[in-house]
């Protein structure tokens, strides 16, 4: 019985251990959920991510997924859904939103890939999702618009019948096609074409009833002529593109063919040709691309690649992946064309891939394989060294359920475009494709100067439309879209870092594609020390003596000056009296430093009080130990420390005296201020002696405070004496010297190896005696320790503090 009561107890702990755990995790999703409400993106995302790490599950993951969405983290975005989808409880909704992020982050195959492995992994199998996975992709294409651009109807080249294809010579005349020539209504519906037919009308092409398609040229005055083409039995015209250092015009041509021997079953497709152009614009002569074969398959849509010394063109011969597909040709100076190269399954489809073009590092062509919006799109991929890959679809409204084919980029920069979209003025029309945002684009940078790929927020605004601009943060990439003629603010803010503003973003007058920026979030040195000085009271008194008020005057004026700096009070006693009460008299020496300051309007939440009692001297003279009164007053002290950036919970911008510095040295911060805070403390030896006067050693409490609070620092130490006395005698005194301002502050707690000293002797004096005379007052100004402080020997040359001596 025993035993089972002892079993039935530990299986009672273990379920409320595990009730626990799932309470606490869910706590942590409710809070990160109400973050979200209050639009804590950052804090939310944290918890969230916390709670996972902590008991991973589904509705977390989805919860991340969903959050990094809302603040445009795509890739992160596309790391959580890939969480979420491998759940069981995973919908068809996450799996198409899973690919949705792939497809902003260039990672679409892969997704895809991983999604149809997971739904075939389900018992049971989720066979209606994968039966919808394609047509999901298309429609997700379909609301995915890559450029925000316009498409302006070229009203001076359309007509009502089909324009298409646009090319212009080196004298910028524009070449297109079109069948502008008349209708010549049949019996049969017109359909469209194909370029394929078994035998030719004489006056017109059978698909369409309209009569064939013909090269047309606008010279740069607006007018328009046809080019005949002198190729013989010409019937289809089509496809121009211009060789500017051949002088040759490229083109495709169906061609009048209907007697062929043995066989009375045959079928003219199109082929490529070129001529010269001469000085008036007219073909001459021709040559046929040696790869054509216009009764067993198509070579069309040429286009002449002088930079790469390529034709591409779209072909169905044997060997293809399917339909139509993008092959190349080499050729050299003499135009002998190499055996065609099929551009392979990153370009081509099961379906039709026609009309190639490239320009510079993309490459442009038209495909119904691809996934896609319409009947046939328009696709963009990547061109380096010969090779095209990661293919993506333009998205609309360079797409739309209409044809959209033959993106051309001329030499000026306009991009033109054919479409038989609604709104036109005939079947096919030419569209003029302009930018209607400026892109920006931004990376950010550590203080190592590696660009930051981790979660900060970015706020831009558009101060003349009076908005905010959506960003998205990508491949490390800051990008977002710009409005014309517009001025912007951008705020970049991430814990524990300064915000980056910049006010300086616009579009007005700007005549490039692209804004560019870089920005380095600088981590904000909180508690920084910047200065620190000491005040000291009379034996069981906390009242702010006469010869403390300079000091305290002083780091008013300075906290009124800089917002960003508060005070710290660290206040002590010595060891007479009981410890309880010296604990309340160095409360009430902080608390009386509050008040006085309170008469520069300096708010107390600006002043941190600490209070020690007798815990902490600075010297020997504790309980029992006789001491002097001047090493007592050493220890009745409130250590004064201005400190920057005071709050580690505060989010800091930098301040506006401080713009422009550099925070990534926190040292480079203390030294500058240095230059107008700092005093010059003077401390004198006597004659022929090296022992610091009880006066003095104040100056050294100060400098050992500072040192103790900046671990960074390097102190330097330089001993002097005035001339009298022989040079190898003063070598030793000035060594001295400089030994013991160095052995007092190692017994205040300062390493040995943060100090460094060298002694001159009387070799250079502030006043040259051997050659004036000099007063008592001049010699003490010989008689010197200086002081520096700084990073390094080799990088900081600043201000010296000067300890005077001998």
């Amino acid at each position: 019985m025993k035993k089972t009561l002892t079993i039935l107890s530990i299986a009672a702990g273990l379920l409320f251990g595990l009730s626990a755990t799932t309470m606490a995790q869910k706590s942590r999703v409710r809070y990160a959920d109400k973050q979200m409400e209050l639009m804590n993106f950052q804090l939310a995302l944290d918890t969230y991510e916390a709670a996972y790490a902590k008991k991973p599950n589904y509705e977390t993951a989805l919860k991340t997924a969903q959050a990094y969405e809302r603040v445009r983290n795509y890739d992160k975005a596309y790391e959580w859904w890939g969480n979420a989808v491998s759940y069981e409880e995973s919908t068809e909704a996450d799996f198409m939103s899973y690919l949705a992020a792939a497809q902003r982050v260039g990672k679409l195959d892969e997704a895809e890939g991983k999604a149809q492995e997971l739904m075939m992994g389900r018992r049971p199998p989720m066979q209606a999702s994968l039966d919808s996975l394609e047509s999901s992709l298309e429609n997700m294409v379909s609301m995915s618009s890559k450029k925000k651009v316009k498409l302006t109807n070229q009203e001076d080249l359309n007509s009502e019948g089909s324009d298409f294809v646009l090319a212009e010579d080196a004298l910028g005349n524009k070449y297109f096609v079109s069948d502008r020539g008349g209708v010549f209504p049949s019996k049969m519906p017109g359909i469209r074409i194909d370029y394929k037919n078994e035998f030719f009308s004489e006056e017109k092409n059978d698909y369409t009833d309209r009569g064939y398609f013909s090269v047309y040229r606008q010279s740069p005055d607006g007018e328009i002529t046809r080019v005949i083409s002198n190729v013989p039995g010409t019937y289809n015209f089509s496809d121009p593109s211009y060789a500017k250092e051949a002088g040759l015009l490229f083109y495709s041509v169906t061609r009048d063919i209907k007697k062929v021997k043995k066989t009375r079953q045959i079928m003219v497709q199109p082929e490529i040709y070129y001529s010269k152009v001469n000085e008036s614009g007219e073909l001459e002569g021709f040559m046929a691309f040696p790869y054509n074969d216009s009764l067993k398959y198509s070579v069309m849509n040429p286009f002449i690649d002088e930079e790469a010394k390529r034709l591409y063109f779209a072909s169905d011969m044997p060997g293809g992946m399917g339909g139509y597909d993008i092959y190349y040709s080499e050729y050299d100076e003499n135009m002998v064309f190499s055996e065609p190269v099929n551009l392979g399954g990153g370009v081509n489809t099961d379906g039709n891939e026609t009309h190639p073009f490239r320009k510079d590092d993309k490459f442009y062509f038209s495909s119904t394989g691809h996934p896609r919006v319409g009947g046939m799109d328009v696709y963009e991929a990547s061109y380096s060294n010969g090779a095209v890959s990661n293919v993506q679809n333009m998205g609309m409204p360079i797409n739309t359920l209409a044809d959209d084919f033959g993106y051309r980029v001329l030499e000026n920069g306009d991009v033109y475009l054919a479409s038989n979209r609604q709104g036109g003025m005939g079947l096919d029309d030419l569209y003029l494709i302009e930018e209607m945002y400026k892109q920006f684009l931004a990376r950010v940078i550590d203080c190592e100067g590696v660009v930051m790929t981790d979660s900060y927020m970015a706020t831009l605004r558009d101060n003349t439309q009076n908005g905010n601009v959506p960003t998205q943060m990508n491949q490390g990439k800051l990008t977002a879209e710009l409005e014309p003629e517009s001025d912007f603010s951008l705020t970049i803010s991430k814990p524990g870092y300064f915000s980056v503003t910049d006010n300086s973003i616009t579009t007005k007058g700007f005549e490039g594609d692209t804004v560019k920026r870089e920005y380095k979030l600088m981590p904000i040195p909180y508690q920084l020390p910047v200065y620190v000085d000491i005040v000291y009271y009379d034996l069981d008194k906390f009242a702010i003596r006469e010869d403390a008020k300079p000091a305290l005057d002083k780091i008013a004026e300075i906290m009124k000056k800089y917002s960003f700096l508060d005070l710290l009070v660290a206040s002590h006693t010595d060891s007479r009296a009981s410890d309880e009460y010296n604990i309340r008299l160095s409360n009430d020496r902080a608390k009386a430093v509050t008040e006085y300051m309170a008469q520069y309007n300096i708010a107390a939440d600006r002043i941190r009080l600490e209070w020690f009692g007798e815990s902490q001297l600075v010297n020997d003279c504790g309980n029992g130990v006789p001491c002097s009164e001047a090493d007592h007053q050493l220890n009745r002290r409130s250590e004064l420390v201005l400190e920057a950036f005071p709050d580690p919970t505060v989010q800091y911008d930098i301040p506006a005296e401080l713009a422009g510095k550099d925070f990534c040295n926190p040292e480079d911060l203390f030294e500058m201020l240095q230059d107008e805070i700092s005093q010059i403390p003077t401390i004198y030896f006597d004659f022929d002696k090296s022992m610091l006067r009880s006066v003095h050693k104040k100056e050294l409490e100060r400098t050992a405070i500072m040192l103790k609070r900046m671990p960074n620092l390097m102190l330097y130490i330089e001993g002097h004496t005035d001339q009298r006395g022989s040079e190898e005698y003063n070598q030793s005194l000035s060594e001295r010297r400089a030994d013991a301002v160095m052995e007092y502050l190692m017994k205040r707690g300062i390493e040995e190896n943060r100090m460094e000293h060298q002694w001159f002797g009387e070799t250079r004096p502030v006043h040259d005696c051997s050659t004036e005379t000099c007063t008592e007052a001049m010699h003490q100004l010989n008689r010197r320790t200086e002081l520096r402080v700084g990073k390094s020997a080799f990088t900081y040359t600043g201000r010296r503090k000067k300890v005077d001596t001998m």
